[in-house]
């Protein structure tokens, strides 16, 4: 209350500003319950208890021992390769919560299934006999409910580990190592892993969850859960139960397929995660930051679609997640909304904003961008990804332009005082004051995009295109941010990085061609005139018309111009 009051008094005096400007704060205790040790044993030890209590549950004292130490075996060797394997799985609590917590889920769901298997509660019906009953259940089982939510959320290699420690605790769960049923449960796994690797709409989920169902029903067919099928004597197989046993195996997959649709975006907002899904969605053009870019920054606007062209295809070249990088491309700069016009690409009729600024006040003007497009995207709630982008897309590279101005102008400052025998010194030019707060790029489609937004900016600096020009230009800039140390802190290889920049070279030949300088269109006056002297008026000989170039001549002209 008090910092309230006093800044109310800086602003009527002209010394504080009365904007607020939104910041990302987080608690020391928040932190610590997402990123820390100790929340992270608690959360290992906690799950594994629940796990083992609902797969031991239940069990006769024989040999109780004997499995409950093969159960926590298998459990702690699922742990340590998630630590090993998966090392951003498990510093973040909040996902690893969502990956044991989904593996509690899915064996829980498998136990409850398989006990009203074992007690054939399925309502009566005539020729229903308990043992057909039994397989209806266990073929209504939901063997892809964890692989296929983990692999949409996490990835695809998580899915498949998810698939096998599900599957191993599901087959241990009435005692011994039910193989039929982890032999189906692995296989459906696969699949499901493999088909959700990556889903840009829902109905991708409901076209795994179909091919899920039908590998079931195949698998079952083949170790004799549906039928039999007595070819030499169709009139005894009964084909109402046939068909039953059938629509549960495939139930069981398009089942779990909407499930997971519905439930998607809740566990999204709850864990912080934006799958392909979500982010095609955001990739709508309409979105009000975009549209007042379109009117108040038509520059950063057509900059931004650029650069988003540029990552993407760069992203699909590494694997990385090309809708993500897209999206972010579209958002990265705008904070430039609050005062475009200090920015070069929405400069109109040649007025320079920065003529009557000091050069560390230009470059506080331009470092500020950064803070205003957080500022933004918290107010219109975008996500987290796109905010990080926004943040770390500059890291702390140094405003150059501003910077080179203020040591020439120091420097002639110094040689006037140095004439005039003057005893003031100027001002030291601290590099400091021209550098971006950072922090530096933290992924590789953060990386990506900050690559790709130097890249299109200096591209349009060069006067004449040439592929040679183009290759030396996005060769130059990566280096730079290498030897700068920008890179540091992504996990962008030095492969990946020839591949990237390999795909920015041939996305800027496509972007930057030259074209062919076309005649102008004569006057009206002087076709009049050129048909005069075509129809031979005025005592002038006929002229013939020009010969029009032979087709592809166009083209040959401008590769030619290109090499």
């Amino acid at each position: 209350m008090l910092s309230f009051f006093t800044r109310q008094r800086l602003i009527r005096r002209g010394l504080a500003s009365a904007k607020w400007r939104r910041r990302i704060n987080r608690s020391e205790w928040f932190e610590s319950l997402l990123y820390g040790q100790t929340a992270r044993v608690v959360l290992v030890v906690g799950m594994g208890v629940a796990l083992l209590q609902m797969v031991s549950g239940g069990s006769s004292a024989a040999g109780a021992a004997e499995r409950w130490m093969v159960e926590v075996l298998v459990y702690i060797l699922a742990v340590a390769l998630i630590w090993m394997n998966h090392p951003r799985l498990w510093a973040d609590n909040s996902r690893l919560l969502l990956m044991l917590g989904t593996l509690v889920v899915h064996v829980g769901v498998l136990r409850w299934v398989s006990a009203e298997a074992s007690e054939a509660l399925t309502p009566t019906g005539a020729g229903w006999s308990a043992l057909d009953r039994k397989q209806l259940w266990e073929l209504s089982i939901p063997f892809t409910l964890g692989p296929m939510l983990i692999s949409v959320l996490l990835g695809q290699r998580l899915g498949i580990v998810l698939c096998i420690f599900g599957s191993l605790f599901g087959a241990m769960l009435n005692g011994g190592l039910n193989a039929r049923f982890l032999v189906v449960s692995l296989l459906t796994g696969f699949v499901a892993a493999l088909m959700t690797r990556d889903v840009r709409r829902r109905t991708d989920l409901l076209k795994a969850g179909l091919l899920v169902g039908c590998t079931a029903l195949l698998l079952d067919l083949l170790m004799g859960q549906v039928g039999p099928v007595l070819w030499d004597s169709p009139s005894l197989v009964r084909w109402n139960i046939f068909a039953w046993q059938g629509a549960a195996a495939l139930g069981s997959g398009v089942g779990v397929a909407l499930l997971i649709s519905g439930i998607l975006p809740l566990l999204e907002v709850v864990f912080r995660i934006t799958t392909s899904i979500t982010w095609l969605e955001l990739a709508d053009l309409n979105h009000p930051l975009l549209k007042r870019m379109t009117l108040e920054a038509p520059g950063t606007y057509h900059h931004s679609l650029m650069v988003a062209q540029l990552a993407e295809a760069a992203a699909e070249s590494i694997g990385a997640n090309a809708a993500m990088a897209r999206v972010c491309s579209y958002f990265h700069d705008i904070g430039k909304l609050v005062k475009p016009e200090y920015f070069i690409e929405n400069a109109r009729f040649g007025r320079n904003a920065h003529a009557d600024l000091a050069p560390t006040m230009s470059a506080l003007v331009i470092i500020a961008h950064v803070k205003e497009g957080v500022d933004l995207a918290l107010k219109h709630r975008l996500n987290r990804e796109i905010i990080d982008v926004i943040q770390q897309h500059h890291g702390t590279s140094t405003v150059y332009y501003f910077f080179r101005r203020a040591l020439e102008q120091q420097e002639a400052a110094r040689k006037t005082l140095l004439t005039e025998a003057a005893e003031e010194e100027p001002p030291e030019v601290r590099e400091e004051s021209f550098r971006y707060h950072g922090p530096k790029p933290q992924s590789r489609e953060c990386a990506i995009i900050s690559l790709a937004d130097g890249v299109e900016s200096a591209s349009r600096s060069l006067e004449k295109v040439t592929p040679h020009k183009v290759d030396q230009l996005v060769e130059e800039i990566i280096q730079k941010r290498l030897l700068d140390g920008e890179l540091k802190e992504c996990d962008l290889r030095m492969s990946e990085l020839a591949e990237i920049a390999e795909s920015f070279k041939r996305t800027l030949r496509s972007m930057l061609h030259s074209r062919i300088a076309y005649p102008k269109s004569p006057s009206k006056r002087e076709s009049q005139a050129g048909s005069r002297q075509l129809s031979g008026e005025g005592g002038h000989e006929k002229r013939r018309l020009p010969a029009l170039p032979p087709a592809g001549s166009q083209e040959q002209a401008q590769q030619k111009r290109l090499a």
